[in-house]
């Protein structure tokens, strides 16, 4: 009900937005005709086509900059800062647009349009939250709380509650789970008087936050509060204040509640196969282009086939052939377990710096980089992406603890974090796990974007193969 909430708030509060940037531009055109003695003239088609842009780019950006998010506003300080910024980008990506259609547009007015634009979408917002957090508040129709659970847990639900965005409810207080824990003011009683509370107290939802206490049969509370006909929510007991990894979905009827390992999710894996698409396609073209050129160089070199193929493991153990232009003799499968004990990396991984299994050719492919380019299959195949963790041998799985079959979560890459963090200073397996980790964990699109940029500068500054 609350996510309801904050849906129809949120799209009242896009519609008020749109209508102050609309009612911003007509009065700064106005304004700009009284100030000039009605000299200020501006094409219709044009002064449209700027309030327009506006109004698009402005919710987008308070969309991005948490304007239209769950929680309170709870000062005209969280406000400011904000909105500075998201009328700052509205009027730049119009200057931009302006520019590059190379368009006349007055300056002064676009100073004044992007002020009056500040000052209405300000007051407005002041005004709608002001309402929400003290009328609103007061109301006879306010929606009534009650917790369950230990004080911790319900200190934390009532935290939370209190900076929720809604038209109006209230926490009247808490039922402990044990008499002992009943020693602040909040505290209406057990767990054992609820259906007292309930007959006796206006009340229209019980929160159960209950931290696993197997002492408390929870389904005979819910069968109370269904007879009496109150709304029940649970915070399951798995939800601890550190973890953000717990969520609830469902499927058709059926609700599941849901632990994530990383950050992805169907809009994001959408974006980053969108992105391997076309990096896939692009990246094929070039190996296409040079596999002549190397190809023949890699022959002249040394005896064997211009491509390289290993098993791999890819995501969640899925085996596949990794593709690399050849850039070691023939023989250097057989010869790595004699160079074994040279192993510069502490793990489950293999490195050698000066690795006498190179070729000639192989050493400059790979202080270019050019090695990889054949991946780009493996990436249009949906095997590897562009931006991920690095894609290891069965052997090397063989010995990982389970903390480690955690980089395995995700499809690797081409390129990743590690890759980008001065790969030839990390010598410790668990560091390249963590970074693995940490760019699971956090993943953005955005992300993606910033590791293949730093990948190019490292390539061309030669700090070592991708």
């Amino acid at each position: 009900m609350f996510q309801q909430q904050v849906q129809i708030i949120n799209t009242i509060l896009m519609v008020l937005d749109a209508f102050c940037v609309i009612v911003s531009g007509y009065v700064a055109f106005y304004l700009m005709k009284f100030l000039t003695g009605g000299a200020f003239t501006i094409e219709s088609d044009i002064f449209i086509a700027s309030i327009l842009i506006v109004m698009i780019t402005n919710n987008y950006c308070m969309g991005k900059f948490r304007l239209y998010g769950d929680k309170k506003i709870q000062s005209s300080r969280q406000l400011v800062w904000p909105l500075s910024k998201t009328v700052l980008v509205d009027f730049v990506v119009l200057a931009s647009v302006l520019f590059m259609l190379k368009m006349e547009y007055d300056r002064d007015f676009m100073i004044l349009f992007a002020a009056i634009t500040f000052v209405s979408i300000f007051s407005q917002r002041f005004i709608t939250h002001w309402y929400i957090n003290r009328v609103a508040q007061n109301k006879f129709n306010l929606h009534y709380i009650l917790i369950v659970g230990p004080a911790k847990r319900g200190n934390l639900v009532k935290e939370i509650m209190d900076r929720q965005l809604s038209w109006g409810h209230k926490i009247i207080g808490r039922l402990s789970l044990v008499p002992e824990d009943c020693t602040d003011g909040d505290c209406l009683g057990q767990v054992e008087h609820l259906p007292e509370i309930l007959r006796n107290n206006e009340i229209d939802e019980v929160i159960f936050a209950l931290n696993g206490d197997k002492s408390v049969v929870l389904s005979d509370y819910l069968h109370i509060c269904r007879r009496m006909g109150v709304l029940v929510r649970i915070l399951p007991s798995l939800w601890h204040e550190d973890d953000g990894s717990l969520s609830v979905e469902k499927c058709q009827t059926m609700p599941f509640i849901t632990i994530k390992t990383d950050n992805l999710n169907a809009t994001g894996l959408l974006y980053k196969r969108v992105m391997d698409m076309i990096g896939g396609v692009v990246g094929t073209l070039l190996f296409c282009i040079m596999y002549p050129f190397v190809g023949l160089a890699i022959k002249l070199d040394s005896k064997g086939p211009v491509l390289f193929k290993q098993k791999r493991v890819g995501q969640h153990g899925r085996i596949f052939n990794l593709y690399k232009f050849r850039s070691m003799y023939e023989d250097a499968e057989k010869r790595k377990k004699e160079l074994m004990t040279a192993n510069e990396m502490n793990g489950s991984m293999f490195k050698l710096k000066n690795d006498p299994r190179v070729t000639r050719v192989g050493r400059w492919l790979r202080m270019t980089s050019l090695d990889e380019f054949p991946q780009f299959i493996n990436v249009l195949k949906g095997e590897m992406s562009l931006v991920g963790t690095r894609p290891p041998t069965p052997d090397e799985v063989k010995t990982y603890n389970p903390d480690h079959l955690r980089r395995l979560s995700a499809k690797p890459g081409i390129t990743g974090l590690w890759q980008v963090s001065g790969r030839n200073e990390v010598k410790d397996f668990d560091k390249v796990v963590a970074l693995d980790c940490k760019y699971l964990e956090h993943w953005r699109f955005s992300d993606d974007i910033k590791i293949l940029l730093k990948t190019v500068y490292v390539v061309l500054k030669r700090k070592g193969a991708i």
